[in-house]
């Protein structure tokens, strides 16, 4: 009987964990298309052709005050997006209870973070022009951190397909709004980089009001109330999530700030401009693990709580992302010239070599995106906090002692350092903590890969004189190379995504 019951209960945990690979990789796949579809044009038609209009140093301009104003994020937000999609996973019925709360406690968070953002603004000497461009960039980062907000409900309760095309709803709005600007021929003056932040907010009032809509009438919702008891049980269990995404910004967004202030004030422009062009395809690459990210969460949490193993979601998400960002990586080092002359007009070498030393920090920034989230459904907060500390102390450290000398050069190399150092943390943290045993044959596998991938970006360029085929032939390769080693199975995806749909 003992027995029976033993095998009964390893079936059930087999099963789940089937449903739970189709889960992810089904909707993975719808949120990978769509997102492919909208998210590329906007980086590299819309995005890319407003500097290249507007010029390095006028979009050097937005994009500090822009990364400016990721700095103090968190205090829109107090982490509890990131709470409220791992509690709403493993609590739905919350939704109703919740809701109204915490959309007062996102307001008032709004003016706390609008007060402290100008107030360090003043101190450190933003002048007219650039606090003017602040107020509606502010504006708009309140927006996204509600948008974020409503869709963690959404993907909370996993109605991921939902979720999926709201994750491309601004992003769509905004190519149209700006295509008709730059192309559609509606007004003779030139096109403006202020334009281009009025397009966002029309996108993300849009897209808030629509996301509203649909979290309103899943939690039942009639008015806002308030309860100060509410607010500081909230404020408390949010605290660590809020810490942990603090830090990750300063040491995810500060590079453009530092090199602006390290640097003379012309030369800091067009080197932010420079490190701008370079960071944009890796942006491109952290959109897509994110999405990963988005997904994890709350299929972790919902595994964790039922206490069923995690392990190959892991190590399917992990393979999926190794692979893509090393065949990213490489590939960008050995091509980084010709893609930064395909996309631009102005420093191109200067960007190039940024660019070269900046991707392979999406090595490392993929890696976070399984283990870090898997630590976070953990609810191992602490950990990630030390992790992300030490992470802001490199990256800051680094910054001061290159930018002067190296310039954006400088900075693209202590990005690449935090990120790796943070990545290998949590990796080493996650194994040991989920007592996972090595798995010497996997290990082999991916260095193996990662070997044959280099010498692939080494080789693929001596083969003809069109680097695009090169650069295809590089990946179609490393595709072969993944499914050779087993890294890439195509018969398994195929066979996960037949099993059978289960209410989970």
């Amino acid at each position: 009987m003992a027995v029976y019951y033993k095998h009964s209960k390893n079936l059930r945990y087999r099963r789940a964990g089937l449903l739970m690979k189709k889960k992810f990789l089904s909707n993975l796949i719808l949120l990978m298309v769509l997102n492919l579809m909208v998210k590329p044009f906007w980086l590299l038609g819309i995005d890319r052709t407003v500097q290249n209009v507007v010029g390095a140093e006028d979009y050097g301009f937005y994009f500090v005050i822009f990364n400016f104003s990721f700095l103090f994020n968190i205090l829109l937000d107090f982490g509890i997006t990131n709470y409220n999609n791992r509690n709403i996973a493993q609590h739905s019925h919350l939704l109703n209870k919740h809701f109204s709360g915490i959309v007062i406690i996102k307001l008032l968070l709004a003016v706390v973070y609008s007060v402290v953002t100008f107030s360090v603004a003043f101190l450190i000497g933003f002048d007219a022009h650039q606090l003017a461009m602040l107020g509606v960039l502010c504006f708009n980062q309140f927006l996204l951190s509600f948008i974020l907000y409503l869709r963690s409900n959404i993907s909370g309760l996993l109605m991921f397909r939902t979720d999926s095309f709201l994750s491309v709803l601004d992003r769509v709005l905004m190519i149209l709004i700006c295509g008709a600007l730059l192309w559609g021929h509606i007004t003779t003056q030139p096109f403006r980089i202020e334009w281009f932040v009025y397009a966002q907010t029309v996108s993300y009032v849009l897209t808030a009001l629509f996301a509203l809509a649909i979290v309103v009438r899943k939690a039942a919702f009639r008015k806002l109330s308030w309860n100060f008891a509410f607010f500081v049980v909230i404020m408390k269990k949010s605290l660590p999530f809020a810490l942990l995404v603090m830090l990750m910004a300063f040491y995810n967004r500060i590079d453009p700030v530092m090199i602006e202030r390290l640097l003379p004030k012309a030369i800091g422009k067009s080197q932010v401009g420079v490190y701008a062009s370079a960071y944009r395809l890796l942006d491109a690459g952290n959109m897509i693990a994110f999405l990963f990210a988005g997904l994890l969460l709350p299929l972790f949490s919902r595994m964790l709580k039922h206490k069923e193993s995690v392990l190959q979601i892991v190590r399917l998400a992990f393979n999926l992302l190794i692979i893509l960002s090393t065949v990213v990586a490489f590939g960008s080092y050995s091509y980084a010239t010709e893609l930064m002359q395909l996309m631009y007009h102005a420093h191109v070498e200067e960007s190039a070599r940024v660019f070269s030393i900046l991707m392979f920090g999406f090595i490392a920034i993929s890696s976070s995106y399984v283990f870090g989230t898997l630590l976070t459904a953990n609810g191992n907060l602490k950990l990630l906090n030390i992790i992300a500390a030490s992470g802001m102390a490199i990256n800051l450290t680094i910054n001061f002692l290159l930018v002067p000398r190296l310039m954006a050069e400088g900075s693209a190399w202590a990005s690449v350092v935090t990120q790796f150092t943070t990545a290998l943390l949590q990796m080493w943290f996650t194994v040991r903590l989920f007592r996972w045993k090595a798995d010497r044959r996997y290990l082999l596998s991916l260095a193996a890969f990662v070997v044959g991938v280099g010498m692939l970006a080494f080789l693929t360029p001596r083969f003809s004189d069109s680097w695009i085929m090169n650069i295809v032939s590089m990946g179609v390769g490393s595709v072969l190379l993944a499914a050779l080693l087993k890294l890439l199975d195509l018969k398994n995806f195929i066979a996960i995504l037949k099993s059978d749909e289960a209410h989970y």
